[in-house]
């Protein structure tokens, strides 16, 4: 059974839906910006045929029912300001690892938070997950911060788990069981 894509996710500030072709200018925008993609594992987009690859790329895990790609859209302004997704889903044991990516212009103001934790509440709720998992390099301290906020809990170091850019680099996993779950506010 294919990760299952839960109806659009509303927060006070922020609509989280599944991501959509006509998406793609609004995430250059995020994923051209070098200081935005310094941690992440893929290339800085240089161009729209980078986004239209990715959208490409996406929409074929998406169709194995492995991911789910979700954009962020401000409400205030009714645009696309990020993205997250659940990826690397595996039904037997109910559990995904969860990604996001905030346009900078955007940091500082709890949005990243606000969205990965209304994504959390959607995959262990109706999504039906019982863990959720996040690697993030360990140089990423507002990452970190993040989804130390969200309750996840650090599990260990993978040392130089990945080669991004041209290096390797170590890796901190953390994980958040449906169980230790508290939604915001309660």
């Amino acid at each position: 059974m294919p990760l299952t894509v839960p109806a659009p996710i509303e927060t006070p500030r922020l609509v989280v839906r599944q991501i959509a072709e006509p998406d793609l200018p609004g995430l250059m925008a995020v994923n051209g910006d070098d200081t935005v993609t310094q941690f992440l594992p893929y290339a800085t987009w240089r161009s729209m045929d980078d986004a239209t690859a990715w959208y490409r790329r996406i929409a074929g895990i998406q169709a194995t029912g492995n991911a789910v790609q979700f954009a962020i859209v401000s409400r205030d302004e009714a645009s696309v300001i990020g993205a997250c997704l659940l990826f690397n889903f595996n039904e037997g044991s109910a559990r995904a690892e969860l990604g996001y990516v905030l346009g900078r212009a955007h940091w500082g103001r709890g949005l990243a938070r606000e969205a990965a934790g209304a994504l959390v509440g959607a995959a262990f709720g109706p999504m039906g997950l019982r863990r959720l998992e996040a690697e993030v390099n360990p140089l990423n301290r507002p990452s970190v911060r993040l989804l130390q906020s969200l309750g996840f809990t650090r599990e260990g170091l993978l040392r130089q788990r990945w080669v991004g850019k041209g290096a390797a680099y170590d890796v901190e996993l953390h994980g958040l069981l449906r169980d230790e779950w508290q939604q915001p506010g309660t």
